[in-house]
């Protein structure tokens, strides 16, 4: 998950870990040169042993096969590793010009949208410029700090509780997937049906895919193999009314969630999003879940975006971020949107959805 974009990342960590110890050693004196001062070169010399005097070494005549035995020699290796890593510096704006550019290329090389890599390069900027940084073995450490409070700061701007928000929300909770074709939104419904029986909610299923042939049948197969109810209408049927009927019987049978599936639409198919207005019109649903394939990269965040702006949505479930190298949907389609992310495909089994959390997708993009 995410390797080329972790191998990025590992790049700009040791970019700024030699700049750190290239500076640092740029400041140590040269050992041995002409223009080093007298005191410089005298320190670096070990110091002549001195014989501690006696009355009788006093009196006592000098033989000449005695030698006196020096102390062991201090290597200039590492005397000079000691005076590095012994030493702060201090990180300008020069000293980081050239790896923050790369981190920007590596970034936006990742799908990552340019507003989100501007706002990432910016915090880590000022994360390390100006600050004393202390030189050892520490200092990939420095900078992984940096870029994960960069990362964490982006990707917790909209976090939602989904099991809180089902808890608390009047019953029953009326949800409808939405997206584009052939991105795993009925099989993401599936996953999110078994996620909230898992945890003792009693769920219905909506057919609200009348348009494409054989997307009632793929529902009515989840339904089966989770023992949940699927209510449809023939296809071609009225999506709005089956959805409709499916919350009404939720209400009969108290049944707590209706998860209802809609046709795969882009926002430029003017005729199916004003069906999609009218579908919300008419059910009025408490949340509108917007399905997309991370490996989709910017193109995701941008039909997020635009889905948004025509039916705005709640949040979004991105599917297949276990075959998604580059992971910038991943990190820019809540910024983008201005909506959070609800839950991350990892699979293709009903247990492979894991629910979004900003921490854990840090820990794998910083490779823990």
């Amino acid at each position: 998950m995410f390797n080329k974009l972790k191998e990025k990342l590992s790049g700009f960590k040791e970019s700024i870990t030699t700049k750190i110890l290239e500076k640092a050693a740029g400041s140590i004196p040269i050992i041995g040169n002409k223009s080093e001062p007298a005191a410089a070169q005298q320190d670096m010399r070990p110091a002549p042993e001195t014989p501690v005097k006696t009355a009788e070494s006093r009196s006592a005549a000098p033989n000449p096969q005695v030698e006196a035995v020096p102390p062991p020699k201090i290597s200039i290796v590492d005397k000079a590793r000691s005076l590095i890593f012994e030493r702060e510096v201090i990180l300008d704006e020069k000293d980081l010009e050239e790896p923050l550019w790369g981190l920007e290329m590596a970034l936006l090389e990742s799908d990552v949208a340019l507003p989100v890599a501007e706002e990432i390069v910016s915090s880590v900027k000022s994360s390390l410029v100006g600050s004393r940084k202390k030189i050892g073995s520490d200092t990939g450490d420095l900078v992984e700090s940096a870029l994960r409070a960069a990362l964490l700061k982006v990707l917790s701007k909209n976090v939602f509780d989904f099991d809180e928000f089902i808890k608390n929300a009047p019953k029953p909770v009326k949800i409808l997937f939405v997206g584009v074709n052939g991105t795993g939104k009925t099989t993401s419904i599936a996953k999110v049906a078994r996620y909230l029986r898992d945890r003792g909610y009693s769920v219905v299923l909506a057919a609200g895919d009348t348009f494409r042939a054989g997307a009632i049948e793929q529902l009515e197969t989840h339904g089966q193999r989770l023992d949940l109810k699927v209510i449809k209408h023939k296809t071609g049927g009225d999506p709005a009314a089956v959805i409709f009927d499916a919350i009404e019987y939720a209400k009969a049978h108290k049944k707590d969630v209706v998860l209802a599936d809609t046709a795969g639409r882009l926002h430029t198919n003017i005729n199916l999003m004003d069906q999609m207005k009218k579908i919300v019109r008419v059910t009025k649903p408490d949340m509108l879940i917007f399905v997309d394939e991370a490996i989709a990269g910017n193109d995701a965040v941008e039909r997020a975006r635009l889905f948004n702006e025509s039916v705005p949505i709640t949040g979004t479930i991105l599917t297949k971020t276990d075959a998604d190298a580059k992971g910038g949907s991943a990190i820019s389609i809540a910024y983008v949107t201005g909506k959070p992310i609800l839950f991350l495909g990892v699979g293709q089994d009903y247990p492979d959805l894991v629910k979004f959390d900003p921490q854990w997708l840090v820990d794998r993009l910083l490779g823990d």
